[in-house]
């Protein structure tokens, strides 16, 4: 009974998964705490992507644009 014990208090076997847990529990708490500002950068990365594709297109309304 002992040795069962023993062996079930040092067994290490789920300590990778507790690890991963923890991990994926900080990068929420760390998304929550800065929701803003990740928010406002992904905004501001999809505008330029949207503005440099337009420009691309020549929908851009700038010269050479097909207005």
């Amino acid at each position: 009974m002992r040795e069962n014990i023993r062996n079930f208090w040092s067994d290490e076997s789920g300590m990778g998964t507790v690890e991963i847990i923890l991990i994926i529990v900080v990068l929420i708490g760390l998304v929550i705490v800065f929701k803003k500002q990740i928010n406002d950068l992904v905004t501001k990365i999809f505008k330029k992507i949207t503005t440099d594709s337009n420009k691309i297109i020549g929908w851009g309304g700038g010269p050479g644009a097909f207005v």
